[in-house]
């Protein structure tokens, strides 16, 4: 991240005016206290800067030219005046587009996509929804088919990014406030809310950058295994991809499809199981909820506040200041969270290989590619575990592949995917270790759940205790079988 956040320029070590200047900067401290990008040079108590300076922006400002100082007084006013939520999601959008019209480390700039890539992906798409009618019983769920520039990413998914990431932004912001004594934050307020403003506006910085980051990266809207676009809208962005595909020694057509073909399996997916989107970002919410902010870290970095240097709360940020709660709740709020997002990128892994495997002759190697570049990350999934403490990768990927691989061979594309019908009928963690055996129960269960639609169905007012068959599998488990 950049050491100067915001966009504000250092101090210029030699002052324009020649040895007046020099003489003016040693008589107001310049050179021995830390950097002041806010110019509040007549504060009392302001290390070293005393009320003769006659221009207190000066050392801040000095050595830029009008258009420069005019742009940094603009995000200096963004940032003390802002009154939004937890995050400043229009820094963050304006941050992000930044970054993406910077290019990417590779020297790749981005740029606007050409009809003929348009044509190109939707076409992708088109013929990757056809076979993927052979691998899922789910019908297509990609209503149209967009080919994105990095900067229409940014502009489509910073929703998502917002649902996201306010919820534990907004336990940072009340802990800012809360770590003054309770006397003191009434004669403090405008203080707080100073400081509420600037971490908003911090966060907003450090959000914007990683996703800016993030859309040099991505080559679709599904990624992160969370539906961060429009529902029922495949995209994809060929400027990455084909950065993607750039040493693979793969057809570029072959690249593009193979992509096409998990983009378009992710919206069968999310278009086709109503709670599944709910599922998952309510999942990142109750892990956000057990995060305890680093209070004696944050007490450490407000007590020492000094206006002059705000980048300290920048660079406790970047530190990060967040910690699991070493509870049995969050530990199951963490294991739900990641099998959910193993379970999703696992169901998609299966089938698009079962698709592309027989048709593609880069189907494995193209697999493997991106099983490791989903497992390892980027920096800007890095900089969200930072900012969050969350990574949002499926760490048992592999696992759930092999699940879904032998609920496929058990019980056909249809039983495979009928149990995506309800949250409580997905594997757990546990059943992770033990696919043959969650395959055999379900299939035990699914009959007791024929069974109570029938006795409901037929106005019987008995209902047969799933949990009980459930931990009882024995002789009434072979009954049922008999009896079926």
């Amino acid at each position: 991240m950049s050491d100067t956040p915001f966009g504000f320029g250092l101090p210029p070590e030699e002052p324009d005016d020649g040895d007046e200047g020099k003489k003016k900067d040693q008589q107001s401290g310049g050179g021995q206290g830390p950097a002041n990008p806010f110019g509040f040079g007549g504060l009392p108590g302001a290390g070293g800067m005393g009320g003769g300076a006659d221009n207190p922006f000066a050392a801040m400002f000095g050595s830029l030219n009008p258009t420069d100082l005019g742009a940094a007084f603009q995000q200096l006013g963004q940032m003390l005046s802002y009154e939004g939520g937890p995050v400043n999601w229009d820094m963050a959008k304006q941050i992000a587009r930044q970054t993406v019209s910077q290019g990417t480390a590779d020297g790749t700039k981005d740029a606007s996509v050409g009809p003929a890539e348009r044509t190109a992906v939707q076409e992708a798409v088109r013929l990757a929804d056809l076979w993927l009618d052979d691998a899922t019983s789910l019908p297509s769920g990609a209503g149209t088919a967009v080919a994105w520039s990095r900067a229409e990413w940014v502009e489509a998914t910073l929703p998502a990014w917002q649902e996201l990431v306010d919820p534990v932004a907004e336990r940072v912001g009340t802990a800012m406030g809360d770590v003054l004594p309770e006397e003191m934050q009434a004669m403090a307020g405008p203080l707080i809310g100073m400081m509420r403003s600037m971490g908003g506006a911090m966060f907003g910085t450090q959000i914007g950058q990683a996703v800016g980051v993030l859309a040099g990266e991505v080559v679709g809207s599904t990624d992160i295994g969370l539906p961060l676009g429009p529902i029922g809208k495949a995209a994809l962005l060929p400027i990455n991809i084909e950065t993607f595909g750039k040493d693979l020694g793969v057809p570029k057509e072959e690249v593009r499809l193979y992509l096409a073909l998990r983009e378009a399996a992710h919206q069968r997916l999310f278009a086709h199981v109503p709670w599944l989107r709910s599922h998952l970002f309510g999942a990142v919410d109750g892990y956000a909820r057990g995060i305890k902010v680093d209070t004696a870290k944050l007490e450490d970095v407000v007590g020492q506040f000094d206006p002059q240097n705000p980048e300290q709360l920048q660079d406790a940020l970047q530190q990060g200041m967040f910690q699991p709660e070493d509870t049995p709740e969050q530990k199951a709020a963490l294991a739900r969270l990641e099998t959910a997002l193993a379970l999703v990128e696992g169901w998609v892994d299966a089938v698009v290989h079962a698709a592309a495997k027989p048709r593609l002759s880069s189907a494995d190697a193209l697999r493997e590619t991106l099983r490791r570049r989903r497992a390892s990350g980027g920096p800007a999934e890095q900089t969200f575990a930072t900012l969050i403490g969350l990574e949002l990768r499926p760490r048992r990927l592999r696992d759930a592949s092999r699940l879904w691989a032998s609920l496929t061979d058990a019980r056909g594309v249809d039983g495979r995917d009928a149990l995506w019908a309800h949250p409580d009928m997905l594997p757990t963690a546990t059943d992770l270790d033990d696919p043959d055996g969650f395959v055999h129960r379900e299939h035990i269960d699914f009959s007791e759940l024929d069974k109570m639609l029938g006795e409901a169905a037929s106005g019987s007012t008995e209902k047969p205790n799933l949990k009980k068959d459930d931990d009882t599998k024995g002789d009434d488990d072979s009954k049922d079988d008999g009896a079926e």
